[in-house]
């Protein structure tokens, strides 16, 4: 298990910038009980391993202007490597694809797309995913509405988890 590796204080440490990454390192030092200069030495370090691997604004889609949001689950004709991999190359290029997954079972990947209506979303439906090569089918999902959008891991789980193997 690759947390473990971590202490309780990275641990902390990243729990808090999950839940708020703009807070100062003082801020960020008090709250999970150290003094600020090895704060932040771990955050560098926890960021030079890949723990962190970058900071973002939550930015609300809606009132920029994307009021259409859609699930899209991709079926290839070919789940051969490099088709697979030139697949995932495509989805990065798209602008209106914000994830992309690969997945087992039925479905070969699922996309989450955002547009600004529901003709542009269809313009990209017809004119790029499903004109892409290898693309043999897809399946379409308007979002409604959203009820949870949790970014992160739950680390209140990690921690029980670790408190019980201990």
């Amino acid at each position: 298990m690759p947390s473990s590796r971590l202490d309780e204080i990275d641990r902390k440490i990243l729990a808090e910038l999950q839940a708020d990454g703009r807070m100062t390192n003082v801020e960020l030092a008090s709250r999970v009980g150290i003094s600020a200069p090895p704060c932040l030495r771990r955050v560098r370090t926890l960021e030079e391993q890949g723990y962190i691997r970058g900071y973002h604004a939550d930015v609300d889609a809606r009132e920029l202007g994307f009021e259409v949001q859609v699930y899209a689950m991709v079926g290839l004709q070919s789940q051969a490597e490099a088709d697979l991999s030139a697949f995932e190359e495509r989805c990065r290029n798209w602008p209106l694809v914000r994830e992309c997954h690969m997945l087992n079972g039925e479905v070969d990947f699922i996309l989450k797309c955002v547009a600004p209506d529901l003709s542009t979303f269809q313009r990209f439906l017809t004119e790029e995913l499903t004109a892409a090569d290898n693309v043999g089918s897809v399946k379409t999902s308007l979002v409604i509405r959203g009820a949870k959008d949790e970014p992160g891991v739950p680390f209140d789980v990690l921690e029980e988890r670790l408190n019980r193997s201990a």
